[in-house]
């Protein structure tokens, strides 16, 4: 089945390179680029499975050669070794090819807009967001990606209500989908005098960005606003209308953005973060309507489902969706989420490939 699934990537790879010449395409910017983009993703799949046929063929070759019995045994032990070796070669070309078919079926490599909420517990829960926030800055950090504020809003305590930020880089998506979900912390808060352990929870959205051409953003569907940044007097993002609110009309989405100084700056940081949210609800309506995809996620991905448990007392994390557990939690906390993350894939990897294939 993987051979009819990569031979309808390289259909699709060559059509491209048609597509790519074409003087039509050449003359829209934006659908060239989107273009050249898809394939050049799907150059790595094409390599591997032009790869993956000529080891299948030198295979049935050697086996054709290996039915002869007229070969001496010298010949025979020979041929028998470096099909071993091919063998070798074809398994691991295969898991190969399943890696880059399952992650260009799910978008892995887009880039993301990044949204934590707090939820449950008050005091305790802004803080709380403000250690994932923590915690997927130096997991970004760690990975090389590029993780910049949209907007936020902070608690006299130091936590988060809410924090917006984008998250760029290699195969962000992909590694940071399995985090949208409620988390959960159980702990002792530092205001709680008698040591009760409390439960908080914040939310967190993890939505890929869209491009241009598959979310039509229309002037006339958004309302722009412009108001003075807040925060700490005497900064000079404070002294001028640079934070700017967009309203879309249609769905009555409203997006802020005040982190930088320059109004344009903030202008097309909301449209980022606008389009991703209504990318969002275009894929969820698609994946509404396919019962298959919906099988095919790990967790059902709405962000009302409790995902994971911090639990302080034991040093304990546990992922609810796969039944996964770690007793490394203060290294979890510093951006250690490889364990935990290498466990999501291997399962989706599992439970999506019977669906794709």
């Amino acid at each position: 089945m993987i051979d009819k699934v990569a031979e309808e990537k390289k259909r699709r790879y060559e059509e491209l390179h048609g597509l790519l010449a074409d003087p039509k395409v050449i003359g829209n910017s934006a659908e060239y680029q989107l273009y050249a983009r898809e394939m050049a993703a799907l150059t790595p799949l094409v390599n591997e499975y032009n790869r993956y046929l000529k080891i299948s063929v030198d295979l049935r070759d050697l086996e054709k050669v290996l039915a002869d019995k007229s070969h001496d045994m010298d010949f025979i032990v020979l041929a028998e070794e470096e099909k071993h070796k091919l063998e070798e070669a074809l398994k691991a070309s295969v898991s190969c090819l399943e890696d880059l078919i399952l992650e260009k079926e799910s978008g892995a490599g887009r880039n993301i807009i990044l949204e934590i909420r707090a939820g449950t517990g008050g005091l305790e829960a802004s803080l709380f967001a403000a250690d994932l926030l923590r915690m997927y800055s130096k997991y970004a950090a760690g990975k090389g990606w590029k993780l910049e504020m949209i907007d936020s809003s902070m608690t006299e305590k130091g936590g988060y209500k809410e924090a917006i930020c984008s998250v760029s880089g290699e195969g962000v998506y992909g590694r940071m989908k399995f985090e949208s979900g409620t988390h959960r912390v159980q702990r002792v808060p530092d205001t709680e005098a008698s040591g009760r352990i409390h439960t908080s929870a914040a939310t967190v959205a993890v939505l890929p960005e869209a491009e241009d051409v598959e979310i039509n953003l229309k002037p006339e569907d958004m309302r722009i606003d412009v108001f003075r940044a807040g925060g700490k007097g005497g900064q000079s993002v404070n002294r001028t209308d640079s934070a700017v609110r967009l309203t879309h009309i249609p769905t009555g989405l409203i997006v802020t953005c005040q982190d930088e100084r320059s109004q344009l700056k903030n202008k097309q940081k909301a449209l980022k973060v606008l389009r991703a949210r209504l990318y969002d609800i275009k894929q969820n309506e698609q994946n509404a309507k396919i019962t298959k995809a919906r099988r095919a996620q790990v967790g059902t991905g709405d962000r009302s489902e409790k995902i994971r448990t911090y639990n302080f007392p034991d040093r304990r994390v546990t992922d609810h969706r796969i039944g996964f557990t770690a007793h490394n939690l203060e290294e979890i906390l510093e951006g250690k989420l490889d364990e935990i993350v290498e466990a999501l894939r291997r399962e989706e990897k599992k439970v999506r490939l019977k669906a794709v294939l």
